[in-house]
Protein backbone atom coordinates (compact mmCIF):
# COMPACT_ATOMS: atom_id res chain seq x y z
CA UNK A 1 0.00 0.00 0.00
CA UNK A 2 1.47 3.35 -1.07
CA UNK A 3 0.45 5.40 1.98
CA UNK A 4 2.45 8.47 1.00
CA UNK A 5 0.69 8.64 -2.35
CA UNK A 6 -2.70 8.28 -0.65
CA UNK A 7 -1.80 11.12 1.72
CA UNK A 8 -0.63 13.26 -1.22
CA UNK A 9 -3.90 12.89 -3.14
CA UNK A 10 -5.95 13.58 0.00
CA UNK A 11 -4.00 16.81 0.42
CA UNK A 12 -4.97 17.95 -3.07
CA UNK A 13 -8.61 17.03 -2.42
CA UNK A 14 -8.62 19.34 0.62
CA UNK A 15 -6.99 22.17 -1.34
CA UNK A 16 -9.68 21.91 -4.00
CA UNK A 17 -12.32 21.88 -1.26
CA UNK A 18 -10.81 25.11 0.09
CA UNK A 19 -11.10 26.55 -3.42
CA UNK A 20 -14.80 25.67 -3.63
CA UNK A 21 -15.37 27.11 -0.13
CA UNK A 22 -14.30 30.55 -1.34
CA UNK A 23 -17.66 31.01 -3.14
CA UNK A 24 -19.83 30.83 0.01
CA UNK A 25 -17.17 32.85 1.87
CA UNK A 26 -17.47 35.68 -0.67
CA UNK A 27 -21.27 35.37 -0.47
CA UNK A 28 -21.12 35.81 3.32
CA UNK A 29 -18.84 38.83 2.85
CA UNK A 30 -21.13 40.48 0.28
CA UNK A 31 -24.31 39.72 2.25
CA UNK A 32 -22.61 40.70 5.54
CA UNK A 33 -23.61 37.42 7.21
CA UNK A 34 -22.34 36.34 10.63
CA UNK A 35 -21.10 33.01 9.25
CA UNK A 36 -18.18 34.78 7.51
CA UNK A 37 -15.73 34.12 10.37
CA UNK A 38 -16.66 30.43 10.47
CA UNK A 39 -16.22 30.08 6.71
CA UNK A 40 -12.83 31.81 6.80
CA UNK A 41 -11.76 29.40 9.56
CA UNK A 42 -12.92 26.43 7.43
CA UNK A 43 -11.04 27.67 4.35
CA UNK A 44 -7.91 28.12 6.46
CA UNK A 45 -8.27 24.65 8.01
CA UNK A 46 -8.67 22.97 4.60
CA UNK A 47 -5.66 24.83 3.21
CA UNK A 48 -3.47 24.16 6.25
CA UNK A 49 -4.16 20.42 6.38
CA UNK A 50 -4.01 20.17 2.59
CA UNK A 51 -0.60 21.85 2.38
CA UNK A 52 0.73 19.67 5.21
CA UNK A 53 -0.30 16.53 3.32
CA UNK A 54 1.30 17.59 0.00
CA UNK A 55 4.39 19.12 1.59
CA UNK A 56 6.52 16.10 0.72
CA UNK A 57 5.86 14.82 -2.77
CA UNK A 58 6.21 11.00 -2.68
CA UNK A 59 9.12 9.55 -4.61
CA UNK A 60 7.05 6.53 -5.55
CA UNK A 61 4.00 7.82 -7.48
CA UNK A 62 2.77 4.31 -8.35
CA UNK A 63 -0.90 3.56 -7.83
CA UNK A 64 -2.62 0.21 -8.21
CA UNK A 65 -6.28 -0.75 -8.14
CA UNK A 66 -6.27 -1.23 -4.36
CA UNK A 67 -4.86 2.25 -3.73
CA UNK A 68 -7.44 3.65 -6.17
CA UNK A 69 -10.31 2.27 -4.09
CA UNK A 70 -8.76 3.46 -0.81
CA UNK A 71 -8.07 6.95 -2.18
CA UNK A 72 -11.65 7.30 -3.42
CA UNK A 73 -13.31 6.13 -0.20
CA UNK A 74 -11.01 8.13 2.11
CA UNK A 75 -11.30 11.22 -0.11
CA UNK A 76 -15.07 11.20 0.18
CA UNK A 77 -14.93 10.70 3.95
CA UNK A 78 -12.39 13.51 4.42
CA UNK A 79 -14.28 15.75 1.98
CA UNK A 80 -17.51 15.21 3.92
CA UNK A 81 -15.96 15.75 7.36
CA UNK A 82 -14.39 19.07 6.34
CA UNK A 83 -17.53 19.93 4.38
CA UNK A 84 -19.54 19.61 7.60
CA UNK A 85 -17.40 22.19 9.39
CA UNK A 86 -19.15 25.32 7.94
CA UNK A 87 -22.50 24.06 9.29
CA UNK A 88 -21.06 23.06 12.67
CA UNK A 89 -18.56 25.86 13.35
CA UNK A 90 -21.09 28.54 12.37
CA UNK A 91 -23.62 27.08 14.80
CA UNK A 92 -26.23 26.68 12.06
CA UNK A 93 -26.32 22.95 12.86
CA UNK A 94 -25.26 22.48 16.53
CA UNK A 95 -24.80 18.69 16.36
CA UNK A 96 -21.70 17.49 14.49
CA UNK A 97 -23.43 14.24 13.45
CA UNK A 98 -26.28 16.29 11.98
CA UNK A 99 -23.78 18.57 10.22
CA UNK A 100 -21.97 15.51 8.88
CA UNK A 101 -25.29 14.04 7.70
CA UNK A 102 -26.05 17.26 5.79
CA UNK A 103 -22.55 17.35 4.30
CA UNK A 104 -22.54 13.69 3.24
CA UNK A 105 -26.04 14.11 1.82
CA UNK A 106 -24.73 17.04 -0.21
CA UNK A 107 -21.55 15.49 -1.59
CA UNK A 108 -23.22 12.15 -2.34
CA UNK A 109 -26.01 14.11 -4.10
CA UNK A 110 -28.62 12.42 -1.92
CA UNK A 111 -30.53 15.49 -0.79
CA UNK A 112 -31.89 13.99 2.44
CA UNK A 113 -31.83 16.74 5.07
CA UNK A 114 -32.08 17.20 8.81
CA UNK A 115 -33.13 20.85 8.41
CA UNK A 116 -36.72 21.72 9.27
CA UNK A 117 -36.47 25.39 8.23
CA UNK A 118 -34.22 25.75 5.19
CA UNK A 119 -35.20 29.37 4.56
CA UNK A 120 -33.76 30.54 7.90
CA UNK A 121 -30.28 29.35 6.88
CA UNK A 122 -27.73 32.00 5.82
CA UNK A 123 -27.46 32.37 2.04
CA UNK A 124 -23.76 31.45 2.19
CA UNK A 125 -24.56 28.05 3.73
CA UNK A 126 -27.41 27.45 1.28
CA UNK A 127 -24.92 28.08 -1.53
CA UNK A 128 -22.42 25.69 0.10
CA UNK A 129 -25.09 22.96 0.21
CA UNK A 130 -25.66 23.38 -3.53
CA UNK A 131 -21.92 23.45 -4.27
CA UNK A 132 -21.51 20.13 -2.46
CA UNK A 133 -24.09 18.70 -4.88
CA UNK A 134 -22.29 20.10 -7.92
CA UNK A 135 -18.85 18.90 -6.77
CA UNK A 136 -20.15 15.48 -5.74
CA UNK A 137 -22.21 14.98 -8.89
CA UNK A 138 -19.32 14.50 -11.26
CA UNK A 139 -16.95 13.44 -8.49
CA UNK A 140 -14.27 15.53 -6.85
CA UNK A 141 -11.51 13.15 -7.93
CA UNK A 142 -12.56 13.43 -11.58
CA UNK A 143 -11.93 17.17 -11.13
CA UNK A 144 -8.61 16.59 -9.34
CA UNK A 145 -7.46 14.16 -12.07
CA UNK A 146 -7.73 16.90 -14.67
CA UNK A 147 -4.89 18.72 -12.86
CA UNK A 148 -2.96 16.14 -10.82
CA UNK A 149 0.18 14.87 -12.60
CA UNK A 150 -0.46 11.12 -12.57
CA UNK A 151 -0.01 8.65 -15.39
CA UNK A 152 -3.06 7.56 -17.38
CA UNK A 153 -3.18 4.07 -15.89
CA UNK A 154 -3.06 5.38 -12.33
CA UNK A 155 -5.76 7.95 -13.06
CA UNK A 156 -7.89 5.16 -14.51
CA UNK A 157 -7.75 3.22 -11.21
CA UNK A 158 -9.21 6.27 -9.45
CA UNK A 159 -11.76 6.97 -12.17
CA UNK A 160 -13.05 3.38 -12.14
CA UNK A 161 -13.41 3.45 -8.36
CA UNK A 162 -15.32 6.75 -8.30
CA UNK A 163 -17.43 6.62 -11.47
CA UNK A 164 -20.95 5.14 -11.26
CA UNK A 165 -21.87 2.07 -13.30
CA UNK A 166 -20.39 -1.30 -14.25
CA UNK A 167 -18.09 0.03 -16.98
CA UNK A 168 -15.85 3.07 -17.33
CA UNK A 169 -14.34 3.83 -20.72
CA UNK A 170 -12.05 6.60 -21.85
CA UNK A 171 -13.51 9.09 -24.31
CA UNK A 172 -10.00 9.87 -25.56
CA UNK A 173 -6.67 8.05 -25.05
CA UNK A 174 -5.58 10.29 -22.14
CA UNK A 175 -7.58 9.89 -18.92
CA UNK A 176 -6.81 13.46 -17.82
CA UNK A 177 -8.30 14.75 -21.07
CA UNK A 178 -11.35 12.53 -20.53
CA UNK A 179 -11.83 14.05 -17.07
CA UNK A 180 -11.53 17.54 -18.52
CA UNK A 181 -14.05 16.78 -21.29
CA UNK A 182 -16.55 15.45 -18.73
CA UNK A 183 -16.28 18.58 -16.62
CA UNK A 184 -16.60 20.87 -19.65
CA UNK A 185 -19.85 19.08 -20.62
CA UNK A 186 -21.00 19.26 -16.99
CA UNK A 187 -20.25 22.97 -16.68
CA UNK A 188 -21.86 23.89 -20.00
CA UNK A 189 -25.08 22.02 -19.21
CA UNK A 190 -25.21 23.63 -15.75
CA UNK A 191 -24.71 27.08 -17.28
CA UNK A 192 -27.42 26.43 -19.88
CA UNK A 193 -29.93 25.46 -17.20
CA UNK A 194 -28.99 28.50 -15.11
CA UNK A 195 -29.70 30.81 -18.06
CA UNK A 196 -33.03 29.11 -18.85
CA UNK A 197 -34.11 29.44 -15.21
CA UNK A 198 -33.24 33.14 -15.30
CA UNK A 199 -35.40 33.49 -18.42
CA UNK A 200 -38.29 32.02 -16.42
CA UNK A 201 -38.10 34.76 -13.80
CA UNK A 202 -36.09 32.93 -11.15
CA UNK A 203 -33.77 35.10 -9.05
CA UNK A 204 -30.03 34.63 -9.79
CA UNK A 205 -29.48 33.11 -6.33
CA UNK A 206 -32.32 30.60 -6.67
CA UNK A 207 -31.29 29.85 -10.26
CA UNK A 208 -27.64 29.06 -9.50
CA UNK A 209 -28.59 26.89 -6.51
CA UNK A 210 -31.27 25.02 -8.47
CA UNK A 211 -28.98 24.53 -11.47
CA UNK A 212 -26.15 23.10 -9.34
CA UNK A 213 -28.53 20.85 -7.38
CA UNK A 214 -30.09 19.58 -10.62
CA UNK A 215 -26.71 19.03 -12.27
CA UNK A 216 -25.55 16.89 -9.38
CA UNK A 217 -29.00 15.23 -9.20
CA UNK A 218 -28.99 16.25 -5.55
CA UNK A 219 -32.19 18.04 -4.64
CA UNK A 220 -31.19 20.57 -1.98
CA UNK A 221 -33.30 23.70 -2.48
CA UNK A 222 -33.44 27.24 -1.17
CA UNK A 223 -37.09 27.03 -0.14
CA UNK A 224 -38.96 24.84 2.32
CA UNK A 225 -41.49 23.82 -0.35
CA UNK A 226 -38.76 22.71 -2.79
CA UNK A 227 -40.02 23.82 -6.25
CA UNK A 228 -43.76 23.93 -5.53
CA UNK A 229 -43.99 27.73 -5.59
CA UNK A 230 -42.26 28.14 -8.95
CA UNK A 231 -43.99 28.47 -12.32
CA UNK A 232 -44.86 25.53 -14.62
CA UNK A 233 -42.11 26.77 -16.99
CA UNK A 234 -39.48 26.46 -14.23
CA UNK A 235 -40.76 23.01 -13.30
CA UNK A 236 -40.61 21.77 -16.91
CA UNK A 237 -37.07 23.15 -17.34
CA UNK A 238 -35.95 21.33 -14.19
CA UNK A 239 -37.74 18.14 -15.33
CA UNK A 240 -35.89 18.16 -18.65
CA UNK A 241 -32.51 18.82 -17.06
CA UNK A 242 -32.99 16.17 -14.37
CA UNK A 243 -33.37 13.69 -17.23
CA UNK A 244 -30.44 15.21 -19.17
CA UNK A 245 -28.13 14.76 -16.19
CA UNK A 246 -29.43 11.18 -15.77
CA UNK A 247 -27.95 10.07 -19.09
CA UNK A 248 -24.42 8.80 -19.64
CA UNK A 249 -22.19 11.83 -20.23
CA UNK A 250 -20.18 9.87 -22.77
CA UNK A 251 -23.28 9.84 -25.00
CA UNK A 252 -23.13 13.64 -25.32
CA UNK A 253 -19.52 13.45 -26.45
CA UNK A 254 -20.36 10.71 -28.95
CA UNK A 255 -23.32 12.72 -30.27
CA UNK A 256 -21.09 15.79 -30.61
CA UNK A 257 -18.64 13.71 -32.67
CA UNK A 258 -21.49 12.60 -34.94
CA UNK A 259 -21.71 9.02 -33.58
CA UNK A 260 -25.46 9.27 -32.96
CA UNK A 261 -26.19 5.54 -33.14
CA UNK A 262 -23.56 4.77 -30.48
CA UNK A 263 -24.82 7.63 -28.31
CA UNK A 264 -28.40 6.32 -28.38
CA UNK A 265 -27.47 3.09 -26.58
CA UNK A 266 -29.70 0.30 -25.27
CA UNK A 267 -29.34 1.72 -21.77
CA UNK A 268 -30.55 5.18 -22.82
CA UNK A 269 -33.41 3.73 -24.88
CA UNK A 270 -34.49 1.62 -21.89
CA UNK A 271 -34.23 4.61 -19.54
CA UNK A 272 -36.37 6.88 -21.73
CA UNK A 273 -38.94 4.11 -22.24
CA UNK A 274 -39.22 3.61 -18.46
CA UNK A 275 -39.61 7.37 -17.90
CA UNK A 276 -42.32 7.66 -20.58
CA UNK A 277 -44.24 4.62 -19.32
CA UNK A 278 -44.04 5.58 -15.64
CA UNK A 279 -44.95 9.21 -16.34
CA UNK A 280 -48.04 8.32 -18.38
CA UNK A 281 -49.23 5.70 -15.87
CA UNK A 282 -48.85 8.00 -12.85
CA UNK A 283 -50.53 10.89 -14.69
CA UNK A 284 -53.50 8.60 -15.36
CA UNK A 285 -53.46 7.33 -11.77
CA UNK A 286 -53.46 10.81 -10.18
CA UNK A 287 -55.69 12.51 -12.78
CA UNK A 288 -58.58 12.97 -10.31
CA UNK A 289 -56.38 15.08 -8.00
CA UNK A 290 -55.80 17.81 -10.60
CA UNK A 291 -58.03 20.12 -12.62
CA UNK A 292 -56.47 19.36 -16.03
CA UNK A 293 -54.55 16.60 -17.78
CA UNK A 294 -51.72 19.06 -18.44
CA UNK A 295 -51.27 19.66 -14.72
CA UNK A 296 -51.37 15.93 -13.94
CA UNK A 297 -48.78 15.22 -16.66
CA UNK A 298 -46.49 18.02 -15.42
CA UNK A 299 -46.47 16.78 -11.82
CA UNK A 300 -46.25 13.12 -12.88
CA UNK A 301 -43.27 13.59 -15.20
CA UNK A 302 -41.55 15.97 -12.77
CA UNK A 303 -41.83 13.42 -9.95
CA UNK A 304 -40.81 10.48 -12.16
CA UNK A 305 -37.81 12.48 -13.39
CA UNK A 306 -36.95 13.53 -9.85
CA UNK A 307 -37.05 9.98 -8.46
CA UNK A 308 -35.44 7.99 -11.30
CA UNK A 309 -32.70 10.61 -11.66
CA UNK A 310 -32.35 10.44 -7.86
CA UNK A 311 -32.55 14.24 -7.64
CA UNK A 312 -35.32 14.46 -5.05
CA UNK A 313 -36.99 17.77 -5.91
CA UNK A 314 -40.76 17.95 -5.38
CA UNK A 315 -43.66 19.96 -6.77
CA UNK A 316 -46.33 18.07 -4.81
CA UNK A 317 -46.49 15.80 -1.76
CA UNK A 318 -46.41 12.49 -3.64
CA UNK A 319 -46.79 10.68 -0.31
CA UNK A 320 -50.52 11.52 -0.68
CA UNK A 321 -50.80 9.82 -4.09
CA UNK A 322 -52.54 6.46 -4.68
CA UNK A 323 -50.70 3.31 -3.55
CA UNK A 324 -49.94 2.19 -7.13
CA UNK A 325 -48.15 5.46 -7.93
CA UNK A 326 -46.13 5.33 -4.70
CA UNK A 327 -45.17 1.69 -5.33
CA UNK A 328 -43.94 2.62 -8.82
CA UNK A 329 -41.92 5.54 -7.42
CA UNK A 330 -40.23 3.22 -4.90
CA UNK A 331 -39.34 0.86 -7.76
CA UNK A 332 -37.85 3.80 -9.69
CA UNK A 333 -35.71 4.63 -6.63
CA UNK A 334 -33.97 1.29 -7.03
CA UNK A 335 -33.63 1.43 -10.82
CA UNK A 336 -31.91 4.81 -10.79
CA UNK A 337 -30.21 6.65 -13.62
CA UNK A 338 -27.79 5.59 -16.37
CA UNK A 339 -24.19 4.56 -15.72
CA UNK A 340 -21.75 7.43 -16.26
CA UNK A 341 -24.32 10.03 -15.17
CA UNK A 342 -24.54 12.02 -11.94
CA UNK A 343 -27.54 9.95 -10.78
CA UNK A 344 -27.66 7.15 -8.23
CA UNK A 345 -29.54 3.87 -7.85
CA UNK A 346 -28.59 0.43 -9.12
CA UNK A 347 -28.25 1.90 -12.66
CA UNK A 348 -30.16 1.02 -15.82
CA UNK A 349 -27.10 -0.63 -17.40
CA UNK A 350 -27.04 -3.23 -14.61
CA UNK A 351 -30.79 -3.75 -14.94
CA UNK A 352 -30.41 -4.33 -18.70
CA UNK A 353 -27.66 -6.90 -18.08
CA UNK A 354 -29.72 -8.63 -15.36
CA UNK A 355 -32.84 -8.82 -17.55
CA UNK A 356 -30.88 -10.13 -20.53
CA UNK A 357 -29.17 -12.66 -18.27
CA UNK A 358 -32.53 -13.82 -16.92
CA UNK A 359 -33.93 -14.22 -20.45
CA UNK A 360 -30.82 -16.15 -21.45
CA UNK A 361 -31.29 -18.56 -18.53
CA UNK A 362 -34.93 -19.09 -19.52
CA UNK A 363 -33.87 -19.94 -23.08
CA UNK A 364 -31.19 -22.33 -21.80
CA UNK A 365 -33.79 -24.05 -19.59
CA UNK A 366 -35.92 -24.68 -22.68
CA UNK A 367 -33.01 -25.42 -25.05
CA UNK A 368 -30.13 -26.77 -22.89
CA UNK A 369 -27.78 -27.24 -25.85
CA UNK A 370 -28.17 -23.66 -27.04
CA UNK A 371 -25.25 -21.48 -25.97
CA UNK A 372 -25.70 -17.77 -26.55
CA UNK A 373 -23.80 -14.94 -24.89
CA UNK A 374 -25.50 -11.82 -23.59
CA UNK A 375 -25.06 -8.94 -26.00
CA UNK A 376 -25.87 -5.24 -25.76
CA UNK A 377 -25.84 -2.88 -28.74
CA UNK A 378 -24.56 -5.72 -30.89
CA UNK A 379 -21.52 -6.37 -28.69
CA UNK A 380 -21.13 -9.40 -26.39
CA UNK A 381 -21.00 -8.70 -22.67
CA UNK A 382 -17.93 -10.28 -21.10
CA UNK A 383 -18.50 -12.91 -18.42
CA UNK A 384 -16.41 -10.80 -16.02
CA UNK A 385 -18.89 -7.92 -16.37
CA UNK A 386 -21.89 -10.22 -15.75
CA UNK A 387 -20.14 -11.70 -12.70
CA UNK A 388 -19.37 -8.21 -11.41
CA UNK A 389 -23.01 -7.11 -11.82
CA UNK A 390 -24.28 -10.22 -10.01
CA UNK A 391 -21.79 -9.66 -7.17
CA UNK A 392 -22.86 -6.02 -6.90
CA UNK A 393 -26.56 -6.94 -6.66
CA UNK A 394 -25.90 -9.53 -3.93
CA UNK A 395 -23.76 -7.04 -2.01
CA UNK A 396 -26.40 -4.34 -2.49
CA UNK A 397 -29.17 -6.57 -1.10
CA UNK A 398 -27.07 -7.52 1.94
CA UNK A 399 -26.25 -3.88 2.77
CA UNK A 400 -29.86 -2.82 2.16
CA UNK A 401 -31.35 -5.58 4.33
CA UNK A 402 -28.86 -5.01 7.16
CA UNK A 403 -29.49 -1.26 7.11
CA UNK A 404 -33.28 -1.67 7.21
CA UNK A 405 -32.94 -4.09 10.14
CA UNK A 406 -30.71 -1.83 12.26
CA UNK A 407 -32.71 1.33 11.50
CA UNK A 408 -35.90 -0.60 12.40
CA UNK A 409 -34.61 -1.07 15.96
CA UNK A 410 -35.95 2.44 16.64
CA UNK A 411 -39.51 1.14 16.09
CA UNK A 412 -40.53 3.60 13.39
CA UNK A 413 -43.05 2.24 10.90
CA UNK A 414 -41.75 -0.14 8.22
CA UNK A 415 -42.51 2.21 5.31
CA UNK A 416 -40.41 4.93 6.96
CA UNK A 417 -37.49 2.58 7.65
CA UNK A 418 -37.62 0.87 4.25
CA UNK A 419 -37.84 4.05 2.19
CA UNK A 420 -35.32 5.93 4.37
CA UNK A 421 -32.71 3.30 3.54
CA UNK A 422 -33.84 3.17 -0.10
CA UNK A 423 -33.62 6.96 -0.33
CA UNK A 424 -30.10 7.10 1.14
CA UNK A 425 -28.53 3.99 -0.39
CA UNK A 426 -29.85 5.02 -3.82
CA UNK A 427 -29.00 8.70 -3.20
CA UNK A 428 -32.59 9.79 -3.89
CA UNK A 429 -33.34 12.07 -0.93
CA UNK A 430 -37.01 11.84 0.06
CA UNK A 431 -38.85 8.63 0.87
CA UNK A 432 -42.38 8.05 2.13
CA UNK A 433 -44.27 8.41 5.42
CA UNK A 434 -42.06 10.16 8.03
CA UNK A 435 -39.31 10.80 5.44
CA UNK A 436 -41.68 11.98 2.70
CA UNK A 437 -41.06 15.02 0.48
CA UNK A 438 -42.40 17.44 3.12
CA UNK A 439 -40.52 15.83 6.03
CA UNK A 440 -36.87 15.47 7.11
CA UNK A 441 -34.50 12.97 8.76
CA UNK A 442 -33.88 14.89 12.01
CA UNK A 443 -35.98 12.50 14.14
CA UNK A 444 -33.63 9.53 13.65
CA UNK A 445 -31.26 8.68 16.51
CA UNK A 446 -27.50 9.20 16.18
CA UNK A 447 -26.77 5.48 15.48
CA UNK A 448 -29.42 5.42 12.73
CA UNK A 449 -28.05 8.62 11.22
CA UNK A 450 -24.56 7.07 11.14
CA UNK A 451 -25.97 4.02 9.34
CA UNK A 452 -27.71 6.26 6.81
CA UNK A 453 -24.49 8.29 6.39
CA UNK A 454 -22.67 5.06 5.55
CA UNK A 455 -25.46 4.12 3.12
CA UNK A 456 -25.18 7.46 1.33
CA UNK A 457 -21.42 7.09 0.89
CA UNK A 458 -21.66 3.42 -0.07
CA UNK A 459 -24.41 4.13 -2.58
CA UNK A 460 -22.55 7.00 -4.22
CA UNK A 461 -19.32 4.98 -4.49
CA UNK A 462 -21.05 1.80 -5.70
CA UNK A 463 -20.53 -0.09 -2.39
CA UNK A 464 -17.14 -1.71 -2.97
CA UNK A 465 -14.78 1.22 -2.17
CA UNK A 466 -16.48 1.82 1.18
CA UNK A 467 -16.69 -1.88 2.05
CA UNK A 468 -13.01 -2.37 1.19
CA UNK A 469 -12.09 0.14 3.90
CA UNK A 470 -13.32 -2.40 6.46
CA UNK A 471 -11.64 -5.39 4.80
CA UNK A 472 -8.38 -6.39 6.60
CA UNK A 473 -6.77 -7.57 3.36
CA UNK A 474 -6.93 -4.04 1.96
CA UNK A 475 -4.32 -2.83 4.44
CA UNK A 476 -1.93 -5.79 4.25
CA UNK A 477 1.39 -5.42 2.46
CA UNK A 478 1.60 -7.45 -0.73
Amino acid sequence: MNYRMIKYVLGWVLLFEALFLTAPTLTALICKEEVLAALLWCVAACMAVGFLLILRRPKNMTLYSKEGFVIVSLSWVVLSVFGAMPFYVSGAIPSFVDALFESVSGFTTTGSSILADVESMPRALLLWRSITHWVGGMGVLVFVMAFLPLSGGQNMHIMKAESPGPDVSKLVPRVRTTALILYVIYFCLTLLQFLLLLCGGMSPFDAINTAMATAGTGGFGTRADSLRSFSPYIQWVVTIFMLIFSLNFASYYLAFRGRIKEAFSAEIRSFLLIVAGAGIFIAWNIRASFSTWAEALRHAFFTVGSIISTTGFATVDFDLWPAASKALLVLLMFLGACAGSTGGGIKISRIVILVKGMLRELRVAIHPKQVKKISIDGRPVEHEVVRSVNAYIVCYLVVFAASVFFVSLENHDLVTNFTAVAATLNNVGPGLSQVGPTQNFAFFSTPSKLILIFDMLAGRLELFPMLLLFTPGTWKKQ
